[in-house]
């Protein structure tokens, strides 16, 4: 069983406006409702999605939702959160992404979903990114604090890894200044 994990935990430290970024206004929805229909597009046995400081109720449908207590620690407190729910629900593959990447369409989170190895990441126009496939074996081997994720583990492990061309964008928007430009 393979679960969708799409990281929303962070403080948005970076954007600089009276609005939350994931609940920015990006092309006529909020930010993050990009992200949740690409990955709830890919058809997953499940989606989870791990919060922080940031209530998205408003936005959230049937996604099984965790909240990260420790979320200021860091992304890998998140990816942390996000993979122990997988592994309590049974899953034995996670494919990760950003709640702040809205141009990953759901073509790409399948492609790096299929690939066969322990490890895949998305290479959307000539840039590795997530989404990013784990398989149950690698978990232990996550980074376990810090504001790192699996880019870690990737860099660590490179005979793990196969990268994934994929179509789409690896737009991040972290500032105002990202969500001004691109919407």
């Amino acid at each position: 069983m393979t679960a969708g994990i799409l990281l929303c935990a962070g403080g948005s430290t970076r954007f600089i406006d009276a609005s939350n970024k994931l609940l920015a206004p990006f092309q006529g929805r909020p930010l993050v409702a990009w992200a949740l229909g690409h990955v709830g597009g890919a058809k997953f046995d499940e989606i989870i999605v791990v919060v922080g400081p940031i209530d998205l109720r408003e936005v959230l449908a049937e996604e099984v939702v965790v909240y990260n207590r420790e979320w200021a620690s860091g992304v890998a407190s998140s990816l942390r959160a996000g993979v122990a729910e997988a592994e309590r629900r049974g899953h034995d593959v996670v494919v990760v992404g950003l709640g702040d990447q809205p141009l990953v369409p759901p073509s790409a989170w399948v492609a790096v979903a299929e690939a066969e190895s322990p490890i895949a990441v998305a290479n959307l126009a000539g840039h590795r990114t997530p989404p990013v496939r784990l398989v149950r074996a690698v978990w232990p081997l996550l980074p376990i604090s810090g504001d790192v994720g699996a880019r870690e583990l990737i860099r660590a492990r490179p005979e793990l890894v196969r990268e994934v061309a994929c179509e789409g964008h690896y737009l991040d928007i972290d500032t105002a200044e990202d969500l001004a430009v691109w919407s």
